[in-house]
């Protein structure tokens, strides 16, 4: 029967690339596919494009291909990746350029039409766009957003890959499409079927994509399971996950032979869970996964059978991840020392908030939290009662400012430095005095397709669509 065995590339921007190189060498695969795009990644892209209009897309990418193309060329395998960002022909000029540098060449395919802004900046009714979880109406945010991209699925990806791309570059689609679609090349799918065979096929598809997404992290990396994670072994050589996927559905998860980490029921079920709000409707452009049915059947040896995903049409409307001008931070660190270390921290806070209200200065919020205490889970992580603290060797202390004015977080800073003769006495100084951001807000959202998908280009580079 016909299979194909696709192996996972970067799991984020600035994930490491080379146990891609396993995968390459000894891991039989036919295609690596690479996801650069964390959620909130967009807001970082969108900071580069405003030094550089010619940014706005994950420029490891460029690196990553000089490290892996010629390895990929001698092999015949293809590469799909995100790494477009907000500037999908700007990443695959960049890519095309430096590939030429060392003499190296390739069919490059660049995926467009994510770029949902113009949309969302003329949206004539308040209902329209909304805030996907407060209802809030885009109007709260229109004349402040500077970004907008829609959640395509995985058939771009196959048109490119059927017109002989081996690199596909695309801007913001759903993760596991960038999986998705070389599978649905390689063995023939269909992605418009109406058919529960043909469904199925697609979601077992899909979870294979969800499976590789997260690179390390489907085969043992960021194991969270209590003590087990101990028995995860080599991670300074571990294998990234690959899949071979048969025609029928069936899906095998893997790695290469000779890496560390591990697949196994359960750090493959630990991914399968991973961002899932409900198991039984996992939404994405392709199909709707229902993943009460799925069977994981650990074969050992690195080897664990997947089965049993079922599959529903997907909805008339894509995601939209969205990004608006949302004011500034800035924020200070310092440490306090024993003794008395909680009530010293107490006092210099109380001295700051003083300042910030005699002198007037608009902010929104002061968040405080205690690295090494509170700072991984918030009010999760329940603090110590007062004596203890002040029994502490040290204790840090951030305070972040949070203001829709500049200059007020260009000044947070300068309230701190005479603490250091005329406060409590602390230790190892102030970090962050002159550390002001501009904050970028996320607005998730719907949009039809439709409106989306009639946008949607193809375009190989030196050649039409």
């Amino acid at each position: 029967m016909k299979s194909v065995r696709i192996g996972a590339g970067l799991g984020f921007y600035g994930d490491h690339w080379e146990p891609v190189v396993a995968s390459i060498e000894r891991g039989d695969v036919q295609f690596i596919a690479s996801d650069h795009l964390a959620e909130l990644t967009l807001a970082i892209l969108q900071k580069d494009r405003q030094r550089d209009p010619s940014l706005g897309y994950a420029r490891d990418v460029v690196p990553m291909l000089l490290r892996l193309w010629p390895l990929m060329q001698a092999r015949g395998v293809r590469f799909v990746c995100n790494a477009g960002g907000l500037n999908p022909m700007g990443a695959a000029q960049a890519v095309q350029a430096a590939l030429s540098a060392k003499g190296l060449r390739a069919r490059i395919a660049v995926v467009t039409g994510d770029d949902v802004l113009p949309q969302m900046m003329r949206a004539a009714e308040d209902t329209a766009l909304a805030h996907l979880f407060t209802g809030e109406p885009v109007a709260a945010v229109r004349e402040r957003l500077v970004f907008g991209n829609a959640y395509l699925g995985a058939a771009p990806i196959v048109r490119a890959l059927d017109l002989g791309a081996e690199i596909v570059i695309t801007g913001r689609v759903a993760d596991a499409a960038l999986f998705l679609g070389p599978i649905v090349h390689s063995l023939g799918w269909d992605l418009k079927v109406s058919d529960p065979v043909g469904l199925d096929k697609l979601a077992q598809g899909l979870t294979v994509g969800h499976l590789l997404e997260c690179s390390g992290q489907g085969s043992g990396g960021n194991f969270g399971s209590q003590d087990a994670w101990k028995a995860i072994p080599d991670l300074a050589h571990i294998g990234f996950p690959i899949a071979e996927v048969r025609e029928d559905g069936t899906a095998l998860i893997t790695k290469a032979p000779g890496t560390g980490g591990r697949v196994n029921f359960d750090t493959v079920r630990q991914q399968l869970l991973y961002e899932v709000h409900n198991p039984h409707a996992y939404h994405s452009p392709d199909v709707v996964l229902d993943m009460g049915g799925i069977h994981l059947h650990d074969e050992g040896h690195d080897r664990v059978r997947l089965t049993g995903a079922r599959g529903a049409p997907p909805g008339g409307q894509l995601k939209v991840v969205a990004g608006f001008h949302d004011g500034y931070k800035a924020e200070v660190t310092w440490g306090f020392s024993w003794p008395d270390a909680w009530d010293k921290a107490q006092a210099a806070i109380g001295t700051i908030r003083t300042q910030l209200a005699e002198r007037r200065v608009p902010h929104e919020e002061l968040y405080i939290e205690y690295p090494g205490l509170n700072a991984a889970h918030g009010p999760l992580a329940p603090l110590p009662p007062p004596e203890q603290l002040n029994q502490m060797n040290e204790l840090w202390t951030r305070l972040v400012l949070r203001t829709h004015v500049k200059a007020a977080a260009d000044g947070f800073g300068r309230l701190f430095p005479w603490i250091g003769l005329s406060g409590p006495a602390y230790t190892c100084g102030f970090t962050g005095l002159h550390n002001t951001s501009e904050l970028l807000g996320i607005w998730p959202t719907l949009i039809p397709r439709a409106e989306v998908e009639a946008n949607v280009r193809v375009e190989m580079l030196g050649g039409a669509t």
